[in-house]
């Protein structure tokens, strides 16, 4: 084609492809021109399209960095927005309502009044009045740098926040400043608004007043327990002195309870004091780390123990006591911040039922209180604490925390610092039919399973330390069931079932019934069953309202409703669950019946109802218990010792004029009038019990081998010699010739010299020839004859109980033939191990 020659114009729909051009080296005009495919083919080919390449494989998920960098502006941009907005738009506040906190009202169940936590103690002072190292002492409590820092601390605000709104708790980390701002501005509430609000309050106020002033100010509005709000009211409080006098000890004490002021208290709650101790000691360790408190200082400072609590008199009798047991179990459930709860302004109905309150006020006065004398010593000693529950519902229906709250202020209803002593043994038998458990030998335990009773037996199949238990007053019983050893509260039958049954396992199923996991004193070894744990009233209360219910637990409440401005607070629900099985409940109830019908809680038959329970006796005689149900009402009732003055627990010998203090005593008595006032005008229920296999029909265990099983061998002998010899030397001769020389003797001699030379010469002459005579032949001839003649010479020539006892043989002599001698016995006589 020439160059004149132009090429033909394409006809309509039927364009001429476009071609790349080659452009030579060096040749001018335009570039090369694309074909319409390669330019819709989307591809660069390198050639400088000017479009980016596109991702592959997992590049694809991820953000260019303009985008990241767009939304961090963004974020940061809303962030500064919306700090400069708050700090706009959130102004200093007046005090709040809560710096004047209000009251508290508490009703019983039907609506009524039972009392208010009336006034608020507070008394500000000036900083200066302060002592530098109880300032210091507040400050290694709650913060340390306190004035190097900023008013707000974010990261401890962001994790309180994330806490709140997850659901982890109220805890948080706040300044000094963000803590004053919420008691005095803002209130206790833990909400996201209240946090935010917090926050640009504490910057501003930081801004405004000195660290001084925020520190007086926080002093000034915290709560300190025993309605002390204030630092001066809490020295009041604790230590009966002004503020100016604090010691640097007593101000880290101080400190310590602004963490829990309820958790510290080491009077209110002395099963709390090694906490205590731990949060005292964090405190001075602050000190020391920060150079405010020297080390030979530190090494010197002893722990303050604070003074009695002074309740208001508007709480006295029981009603202080009610109230704090309220207050404990809203703060402890967790339903109510015990700061918050404070402030006040809650109406609170409880489960208390007045008429049943006062039935139970009532029993203890008749039983108890109205038989305290002056001229004993031991009665000073004398405390009372009972509570009650309904099994189907869980309510608290009652509840005796002492005399009188402004007079003993601990409720012994609810504290964890006395033996349960045998009352525990039940949860044992529990165990072994929960968990199908059978003797060493093989046989399932039942209350007809026969085991052996004789005192100071060693526990066997036990592979921890060797244990063997004393029965009460050093009594064997030979081959005895399971339902006559709880009747008399056997120790040795009870440590070797809980061998058995395994320790870990009746500490579970105790657990299971409601005593409370963190126990003290439950051991993983078979002294569990002596009741070595220190559960409260209200704790074996609960446990017992299990059993009443067929083995179903739900955890106990104490409160109906609680309202503030019109707002009801959400409770915890009474879900109940099948902690132990029914036919395991049920066999319990059977054998505790017994106790009551035969055993050593006859007592209890006054209340007129079908009823089961037990008693039990803590070591040296320093608590006594009755723990008893019937189908519509559980109750425990138990006589503490403590001094009034120092609360170190005290036996009870000699109080309320009984020479020792047993549950069967003024404990069964309180329970039982108590029960029979408490359900008066309804009908009387029985049992509805569904037994395990082999537990319905009693059976006795054969005839021991010793005819007079009431006490034990002598003390060397019976262990000793007596379990060796006994069972074959002894069986033979002491049954022939003991009952046959020793009863013929015995009744001749016992009743004409018994009567005349047992008074005149049993304390000395009925323990020196009984002991010497029944000690040789019960070496020689063996346990039973030991027990057979030490007896008849115990009836013949002493009638004394303590000649019987040390003799080996028993006091019956002193109890049929010598009348004074016996007296005299019984008050000069070794006291074994209690259990009943």
């Amino acid at each position: 084609m020439s160059d004149d020659e132009q090429p033909e114009p394409p006809k309509p729909g039927h364009e001429a492809p476009q071609k790349w051009t080659p452009r030579g080296p060096g040749a001018e005009g335009p570039g090369p021109v694309p074909t319409a495919a390669a330019a819709g083919s989307g591809k660069d080919n390198g050639k400088g399209n000017g479009k980016r390449p596109q991702r592959t494989g997992w590049r694809r998920f991820v953000p260019r960095w303009r985008i990241v960098l767009g939304i961090v502006l963004l974020f940061a941009l809303l962030l500064i927005g919306g700090f400069i907005t708050g700090y706009t738009l959130v102004s200093i506040p007046a005090a709040n309502a809560g710096a004047t906190a209000q009251s508290n009202v508490f009703l019983y169940a039907d609506g009524t009044q039972l009392a208010s936590d009336g006034e608020i103690n507070r008394e500000n002072v000036q900083l200066s009045q302060v002592p530098l190292t109880v300032q210091r002492a507040v400050l290694a409590a709650e913060d340390r740098d306190f004035y190097s820092e900023r008013a707000v601390d974010p990261k401890a605000m962001v994790r309180a926040a994330w806490n709140t709104l997850t659901g982890k708790g109220t805890q948080g980390g706040s300044t000094i400043t963000q803590q004053y701002v919420k008691n005095y501005y803002l209130g206790q509430e833990q909400t996201v608004t209240r946090k935010v609000k917090e926050f640009f309050i504490a910057i501003k106020l930081n801004r405004e007043e000195t660290k001084e002033d925020i520190l007086a100010g926080y002093l000034n509005t915290s709560y300190f327990g025993r309605n002390a709000y204030g630092i001066q009211a809490a020295s009041q409080a604790y230590y009966s002195k002004d503020v100016e006098k604090l010691t640097t000890a007593e101000g880290a004490y101080l400190a310590s309870l602004l963490n829990s002021p309820s958790a510290y208290d080491v009077i209110a709650h002395p099963e709390n004091k090694p906490r205590a101790l731990a949060r005292w000691n964090y405190v001075l360790d602050g000190m020391v780390k920060k150079k405010w408190l020297s080390t030979p200082e530190r090494a010197a400072t002893t722990f303050p123990v604070p003074g009695k609590v002074k309740p208001r008199a508007g709480l006295a009798g029981q009603r202080g006591y009610l109230v704090e047991a309220v207050k404990d179990y809203l703060t402890s459930n967790k339903i109510i911040e015990e700061n918050t709860l404070a402030t006040g302004g809650y109406r609170i109905t409880t489960t208390i039922e007045k008429d049943k309150q006062d039935a139970f006020v009532k029993a203890v006065d008749d039983k108890v209180n109205s038989k305290l004398s002056p001229d004993r010593k031991a009665d000073r000693n004398v405390r009372v604490g009972g509570a009650s529950i309904d099994p189907a519902t869980g309510k608290v229906l009652a509840m005796y925390g002492g005399i009188d709250y402004t007079k003993q202020y601990v409720n012994n209803a609810t504290r964890h610092d006395f033996q349960v002593g045998s009352t525990f043994k039940p949860f044992v038998f529990t165990s072994a039919v929960v968990n199908d458990s059978t003797t060493q030998d093989g046989r399932p335990i039942t209350p007809n399973t026969v085991y052996d009773g004789t005192n100071k037996r060693y526990v066997q199949g036990w592979k921890g330390t060797p244990y063997n238990p004393a029965n009460e007053d050093d009594t064997s019983y030979g081959q005895i069931t399971v339902r006559t050893a709880t009747d008399k509260s056997v120790n040795a039958v009870y440590a070797q079932m809980a061998a058995d049954v395994g320790p870990s396992k009746v500490r579970q199923t105790a657990i299971d019934l409601g005593i409370p996991a963190d126990t003290p004193d439950m051991p993983n070894g078979p002294s569990i069953a002596l009741g070595t744990a220190t559960a409260s009233v209200l704790d074996m209360t609960q446990a017992y309202a299990t059993l009443a219910g067929h083995g179903r637990h739900g955890t106990y409440t104490m409160v109906e409703s609680v309202i503030k401005d019109g707002t009801k607070t959400d409770l915890p629900s009474q879900d109940t669950k099948q902690a132990v099985s029914r036919e395991a409940a049920d066999t319990t109830t059977s054998m505790l019946q017994s106790v009551v019908e035969g055993g050593t809680g006859t007592a209890a038959q006054a209340s007129g109802r079908p009823a089961a329970g037990k008693t039990g006796t803590a070591e040296k005689d320093k608590a006594a218990w009755f723990a008893g149900y019937t189908p519509d009402l559980a109750t425990v009732v138990a006589l503490m010792g403590a001094d009034p003055e120092t609360a170190v627990q005290q036996p009870l010998y000699g109080a309320l004029g009984f020479p020792r203090m047993n549950g069967g005593g003024p404990p069964a008595q309180i329970w039982a009038q108590y029960t029979k006032g408490a359900l008066q005008g309804s009908e009387p229920k029985d049992f509805d019990l569904e037994l395990q296999d082999g537990a319905s029909v009693p059976v006795e265990p054969p005839p021991p081998p010793n005819p007079s099983p009431s006490q034990p061998p002598g003390r060397d002998q019976g262990q000793t010699q007596g379990q060796d010899q006994g069972q074959t030397q002894g069986q033979t001769q002491g049954q022939n010739q003991g009952q046959t020389g020793g009863r013929n003797q015995g009744q001749t001699q016992g009743q004409n010299q018994g009567q005349t030379q047992g008074q005149n010469q049993g304390p000395t002459q009925g323990q020196t020839q009984g002991q010497t005579q029944g000690q040789t032949q019960g070496s020689t001839q063996g346990q039973t004859q030991g027990q057979t003649q030490g007896q008849t010479q115990g009836q013949t020539q002493g009638g004394a109980t303590d000649g019987g006892t040390n003799t080996g043989g028993t006091d019956n002599g002193g109890t049929t033939t010598g009348t004074a001698s016996t007296t005299t016995g019984a008050a000069g006589r070794p006291r074994g191990s209690r259990s009943p």
